[in-house]
């Protein structure tokens, strides 16, 4: 397989970046409970006297790798969801602890969701039949 170009490695490191704002767009909320908007972004950002255009935050989420994104810009947004800012310089960053965590509570909720739909909907069904389908929704959290 021949070397990657500077030119795909760019495009994927875009594409990388793109996943991680969206995995902390996913997960972290504001005091209140409801997700982050540009606009809080953009004001948090400012207060620490880094600017942060409409036009950056929509190519940063796309995965643009026409546009070089500067480390200072990075580092605020990693400052601002309180991540290392590793996390978004580098392409191979690891996923946070606290955003693990996070992840792991919310999939933990889906599944909960998930076997009280099935309780409720499935109340004909016999217990080991339930008991079956609630193990099966325990092993997917493997997965």
């Amino acid at each position: 397989m021949a070397a990657e170009s500077a030119a795909q490695r760019n495009l994927r490191d875009s594409q990388i970046l793109a996943r991680k704002i969206d995995l902390l767009l996913d997960v972290m909320v504001t005091a209140d409970g409801r997700p982050y908007e540009f606009q809080d972004i953009h004001t948090a950002l400012a207060e620490k006297g880094v600017k942060l255009s409409r036009t950056r935050w929509h190519h940063i989420k796309a995965g643009d790798a026409t546009v070089r994104q500067p480390p200072e810009v990075l580092t605020a947004l990693a400052e601002f969801f309180q991540v290392n800012p590793d996390y978004l310089l580098n392409s191979d960053g690891g996923v946070p602890e606290r955003i693990q965590h996070e992840l792991e509570l919310l999939a933990a909720m889906r599944r909960a969701k998930v076997k009280e739909f099935a309780t409720r909907t499935l109340a004909d069904v016999d217990n080991e039949t339930l008991d079956a389908i609630a193990a099966l929704l325990d092993d997917s959290k493997k997965y």
